[in-house]
C-alpha cells in the first residue's frame, strides 16, 4: 500500500469494498451432488491474495514512514535548508496528521470490536 500515491480514505474505502466482495455465497452450486443433495466439502471463504496482517503491517509502515518523513523535513526547514519551503512542510505534517488519526480511529474500532465480541454469550 502506498499512501502517498493515493488518499487514505480511497484506500479505506478500497479496502472495505474488497472485505464486502469476500463474502461467501449462500449456496455453493458446485458443491451440491448428483442426488441434488449438498456435498460435505466446504468452499473457500476468503480467495483474497493478501493477508490482512500484512496489509495492516504495511499500513502502519506507510504511517510510519509518513511521520518520519514529516520530521525530516521540519528538521531541515528549521536548519535553515533552502531546499524544502514552508508549504512542504505544511503539507508533510498534514499527511502524517491524517494518517495518524486514521489509524487511531480504526485501532479504536478494533478494540470496539474486540470488547463487543468478548460480551457475547457463548
Amino acid at each position: 500500500m502506498d499512501i502517498k500515491s493515493n488518499s487514505l480514505y480511497s484506500q479505506m474505502q478500497s479496502m472495505s469494498l474488497q472485505a464486502m466482495g469476500n463474502k461467501p455465497p449462500a449456496i455453493d452450486v458446485d458443491a451440491i451432488g448428483i442426488n441434488g443433495t449438498a456435498s460435505n466439502s466446504v468452499g473457500k471463504i476468503n480467495e483474497s491474495t493478501s493477508n490482512f496482517g500484512d496489509m495492516l503491517t504495511d499500513a502502519l509502515k506507510s504511517v510510519n514512514e509518513l511521520q518520519k518523513e514529516s520530521g525530516d523535513k521540519k528538521r531541515a526547514f528549521e536548519m535553515g535548508d533552502s531546499n524544502v519551503t514552508l508549504a512542504e512542510v505544511m503539507i508533510a505534517s498534514s499527511k502524517s496528521g491524517i494518517a495518524l488519526d486514521a489509524t487511531v480511529q480504526i485501532r479504536n474500532k478494533f478494540v470496539e470490536a474486540y470488547k463487543e465480541i468478548m460480551s457475547m454469550p457463548v
